[in-house]
């Protein structure tokens, strides 16, 4: 269930993926469009699916993207590259919705997660998608920070050093989200499975 750009299989991957967007990164800052529109491909699915888990809905994700890709066409030659260009773009994508959500004073509920599944969804098998649905209702019934914080570790493979660059706030902070998340889910999940929390 990884972004499809974040890492699975290693550093070697990261290194080579970061490599890749920030020569994009740097075209972007010649304003070169083909690499815009190639970073923009690479990154528009990922920041849906992360827009969604903060439960902004699909339009304003859609105005919040555009938000976030006008700052990357307009700041790219001020990127200083002491982060993965993912953790500056995600950081951009998460201010420019904390904003967003504040003005409209709205935080809408997490919705089924069936738009974003790939094309081989069918194929799962029926304790898969159990399991996959009360992992859901698990995450749904986290906080918003911490869902943030687990989605952006699991899900896009970003450390917590990344994650607190990118909420603003210190890694140790993120620790304990995650800490208070895992537990959360783990009593949830035992409640869904019928289980006793232990």
């Amino acid at each position: 269930m990884r972004a499809q750009w974040s890492s699975g299989n290693g550093s070697a991957h990261t290194n080579r993926s970061d490599e890749r967007e920030r020569a994009l990164l740097a075209g972007v800052a010649r304003h070169e469009r083909t690499d815009f529109e190639a970073l923009y491909k690479l990154y528009h699915r990922p920041l849906e699916r992360f827009l969604f888990r903060m439960s902004v809905n699909p339009d304003l994700a859609g105005e919040i993207i555009n938000d976030t890709f006008y700052v990357v066409w307009s700041n790219a030659s001020r990127f200083r590259g002491e982060s993965r260009v993912s953790t500056w773009i995600m950081g951009i994508a998460y201010r420019r919705a904390l904003k967003a959500l504040h003005r409209s004073r709205t935080i809408a509920k997490l919705e089924d997660d069936e738009a974003f599944e790939t094309a081989d969804a069918e194929d799962r098998t029926n304790v898969n998608r159990e399991l996959e649905d009360w992992i859901l209702q698990g995450l749904n019934e986290l906080p918003t920070e911490q869902r943030i914080a687990v989605e952006l570790v699991y899900y896009f493979g970003h450390s917590l050093e990344e994650i607190g660059e990118i909420m603003g706030c210190r890694a140790s902070t993120i620790k304990a989200r995650m800490f208070h998340a895992r537990a959360r889910l783990r009593s949830v999940l035992s409640r869904l499975s019928g289980e006793t929390a232990s």
